[in-house]
């Protein structure tokens, strides 16, 4: 389970759990104080909270919402109408949903826009039957809707490419009853190199894009009031630029797929899961209970690294079940617990109904995933 720079993940004692024998595994652990110095490095980088629009998708905490809050961010994203509600629950000033409602979606942000009247929230759009939905549902609902045009610079998983056509969405998405035109929103997930060189030199010409289409629209007359950008690989790009509210996400979690891939980023990994030897199969194998339903999986392996046990090689996954090969097995009776950093942690804490706070080397408490959900009550 070695990465290439598997070393650089904290191999000190710090994640240790005082009273381990309280916590079922497998787990999903949180140091609040490794969360909160992240949170505070995302603004040293960002130079200041006005610069930050973190994504919400990686935690689906409320608590780390308000830790958040607590620092000064006031702007939030997310990708679900139940994320939105968390924040919206937290009192948090302002959410973008970087999603285009559809289908009964449409009614739903109304809805959220209803009820929690002390947020701001905005969505994103790309297409012209969907404003004329958004139109239609916020007329109706006497409530006025905040939009982002969504724009592809190169991902080509969502929004519109910057020229004529997204030109002639933004116009018509300013001139929509109940809707007002509140930017431009690009993701630019596809640039992950690890050279920082060479990240910042494509994010710079996907973002050219959505500058000359923002400078055009505004010749044309029209107001670009905003402009979000990107995720947690371009954030130091982004942020360097005025006028540009950024939007990393796992950096406030942090995990072993970042590490790895941006050496340049000075996070530290905030969660991490806790698992089991529940079976030894044979001289040199263990059996862990840190299957697909507690890690994820999506990804080849390595998908955890173990603290401690560098030399691991996954050799099975299911359901259930993890098995390891190493040397050191002999070390490792069954019931003896392993500590890992997850290769992908936001999809690591969608697997999880809550997590297990630790502090002072003590599990405390637990705080509920409420943002795992597809729905809460709108």
């Amino acid at each position: 389970m070695a990465s290439p720079t598997a070393e650089t993940v904290a191999r000190t004692d710090w994640y240790t759990v005082t009273n381990v024998d309280a916590v079922p595994s497998p787990a999903l652990l949180v140091y609040p104080d490794r969360v909160e110095e992240n949170i505070r490095r995302m603004i040293q980088i960002a130079g200041g909270v006005d610069r930050l629009r973190p994504h919400i998708k990686t935690n689906k905490l409320p608590e780390v919402v308000r830790m958040q809050i607590d620092q000064g961010i006031t702007r939030f994203k997310c990708a679900t109408i139940a994320e939105a509600e968390v924040a919206a629950r937290c009192a948090a000033p302002d959410m973008l949903l970087a999603y285009q409602p559809v289908g009964p979606n449409v009614h739903r942000f109304v809805q959220l826009v209803q009820k929690y009247q002390s947020t701001k929230f905005s969505a994103l759009v790309d297409d012209a039957e969907t404003i004329r939905a958004l139109s239609k549902a916020s007329t109706a609902a006497d409530v006025t809707l905040d939009l982002f045009l969504d724009l592809d610079c190169g991902m080509h998983r969502t929004g519109v490419a910057p020229g004529p056509k997204a030109i002639e969405l933004y116009r018509q998405l300013a001139g929509s009853p109940g809707l007002r035109a509140a930017g431009l929103h690009v993701y630019d997930g596809h640039i992950r190199d690890s050279d920082i060189a060479a990240r910042t030199a494509s994010c710079d010409a996907a973002f050219a894009q959505l500058a000359g289409l923002r400078d055009e629209l505004v010749r044309d007359g029209l107001s670009v009031p905003e402009i979000v950008a990107g995720g947690t690989p371009t954030f130091p790009i982004h942020a360097r630029r005025s006028g540009v509210q950024c939007s990393p996400g796992t950096s406030v979690f942090w995990d072993l797929g970042y590490e790895t891939l941006l050496p340049d980023l000075d996070f530290s990994p905030a969660v991490l899961v806790l698992t089991r030897v529940i079976s030894k199969p044979s001289a040199n194998v263990l059996c862990l209970d840190l299957g697909h339903k507690a890690i994820a999986s999506e990804s080849p392996h390595p998908r955890v690294e173990l603290l401690g046990l560098s030399d691991a090689r996954a050799i099975g996954h299911s359901e259930e079940h993890l098995t390891i090969e190493t040397p050191r097995a002999g070390e490792f009776p069954v019931g003896s617990v392993l500590y890992g950093v997850p290769w992908h942690i936001c999809p690591t804490v969608a697997l999880h109904q809550e997590a297990v706070v630790i502090r002072n080397g003590r599990a405390e408490e637990r705080w509920q995933v409420v943002g795992r959900a597809r729905t809460i009550t709108v």
